[in-house]
């Protein structure tokens, strides 16, 4: 398994470095300061499995390190790590092809569960026809909640996780039904059947 760390800071980068080989005992873990020097690292250690990227580096603007990556790797787990708080920047990440946002204040711990739900998430993703309703009973929960207006921050309350786990819990989702976002599953949900009218 290769995981791959972008970040220019290089004390933020080790400790994400270390929070994944903790998480994932045995990875390859590679370590950039750039997206610059992605094609060669890929060429060294083969394509990642996970991508943990900066917002804010040295050759990127915006949200264009989000947009090359997914680009080269359409398919690969990426998880924005930033100092910018996530009222001003997720948004534009999620909308640019990040799976998940996750705020760089949020503590070892924290960053730690989001990327563990996200790769497990990663792990156990099937991909499935749009009239296979198979879906796990948390997400058949998630669908209830998303239905009855809650918030992120609510769901995490009402399930005791944390506010990153829902996060991870709906890209699944989302993934799942093949949607983009919770209005798009709540309507998914009640034409296939999958709300009480």
């Amino acid at each position: 398994m290769n995981l791959y760390v972008i970040d220019d800071h290089p004390l933020m980068r080790e400790a994400v470095v270390m929070l994944l080989r903790r998480l994932r005992p045995g990875a390859n873990v590679v370590e950039l300061d750039r997206i610059g020097g992605l094609d060669a690292a890929v060429r060294q250690h083969g394509a990642p499995d996970l991508i943990c990227l900066d917002l804010k580096l040295p050759d990127t603007t915006g949200t264009s390190g989000v947009h090359e990556i997914k680009n080269l790797f359409p398919g690969t787990p990426l998880a924005v790590i930033s100092a910018s708080p996530a009222a001003d920047a997720e948004e534009i990440c999620i909308d640019a092809g990040a799976d998940i946002y996750i705020e760089k204040s949020s503590g070892a711990s924290e960053i730690g569960s989001a990327l563990r739900a996200l790769m497990a998430a990663d792990g156990q993703f099937e991909e499935l026809a749009p009239t296979d309703n198979k879906l796990s009973k948390r997400q058949k929960q998630l669908i209830v909640m998303l239905d009855r207006g809650l918030s992120n921050r609510e769901i995490a309350d009402e399930l005791g996780i944390s506010e990153h786990t829902v996060k991870v819990h709906l890209w699944r989702l989302f993934r799942r039904l093949g949607v983009k976002s919770r209005t798009q599953t709540i309507h998914y949900a009640r034409v296939h059947g999958l709300l009480a009218s």
